[in-house]
């Protein structure tokens, strides 16, 4: 798969619209960070976040060694007290010296098949399972709900319907600016890290999106460069002169 170039306010978000033009979930991606924005006088943020992406290969079960499986089927020696006789589990060849059916000759082990690695995910669940994005929203609330307590912070987390895929997680309260920091970077961290608990507890295909927001945040932040946006659009109409974004 080739890879696909983004950029973006913060790393999180160059990485969502990577996700976003691979058609995939985090866990089945590969990200490697180009740039990251810098923190300029004042605390001013300049530059964007460059990320690339791409869809990651599904890795293959390694083959096992033929020296190695006939090295681990061998037995090992017994003993017997008083003198008794002792056994031994040899290779498929018999050792030299030996008469063809004389008592205590050499036996063959037979070579102990790999374990089968596949089976359930953690969690209960197979890879190939699907996971609604309700079930993710119930993973992703009970790590709220435990984050908030650790913060000792008085809140409640609402769930509400985005679109027909999207989930939004909204947590209401006083005093939360901890969990937003600045620019929203806390914020972003905190909805990667419940993506990452919702990907070790619940394995399989991941189907629509959570995602979280803190007293509005995102809400703002969305109306606020609505207005930048229309503001821009009134002044290259009335003026005629092109303008970037």
């Amino acid at each position: 798969m080739e890879w696909v170039e983004t950029t973006g306010k913060t790393v999180e978000e160059a990485k969502d619209l990577a996700l976003d033009q691979l058609g995939v979930d985090t866990q089945d991606a590969e990200f490697e960070v180009l740039e990251e924005p810098r923190t300029g006088l004042f605390g001013r943020v300049r530059g964007e976040a460059r990320v690339r992406a791409r869809v990651a290969p599904r890795q293959q079960r390694p083959r096992q060694d033929r020296s190695s499986r006939n090295k681990g089927s061998a037995a090992p020696k017994a003993f017997t007290g008083g003198g008794g006789t002792e056994a031994m589990a040899s290779t498929s060849r018999p050792r030299t010296g030996r008469r063809p059916g004389a008592a205590g000759s050499a036996t063959v082990a037979a070579a102990a098949p790999a374990p089968d690695t596949a089976g359930p995910a953690p969690g209960g669940r197979t890879v190939d399972e699907i996971v609604s994005v309700e079930a993710q929203a119930d993973i992703m609330e009970s790590f709220l709900e435990g984050l908030l307590d650790a913060f000792g912070a008085s809140a409640s987390v609402n769930r509400r319907a985005v679109d027909e895929e999207t989930l939004e997680l909204a947590v209401e309260g006083d005093d939360l600016g901890l969990l937003i920091g600045p620019k929203g970077q806390t914020l972003g961290a905190v909805q990667e890290l419940a993506r990452t608990v919702v990907q070790r507890r619940a394995a399989g295909t991941h189907e629509g999106r959570v995602r979280i927001d803190v007293s509005g945040y995102r809400q703002h932040r969305r109306e606020a460069l609505e207005r930048v946006t229309r503001q821009v659009a009134e002044e290259v109409h009335r003026s005629g002169a092109r303008k970037a974004l």
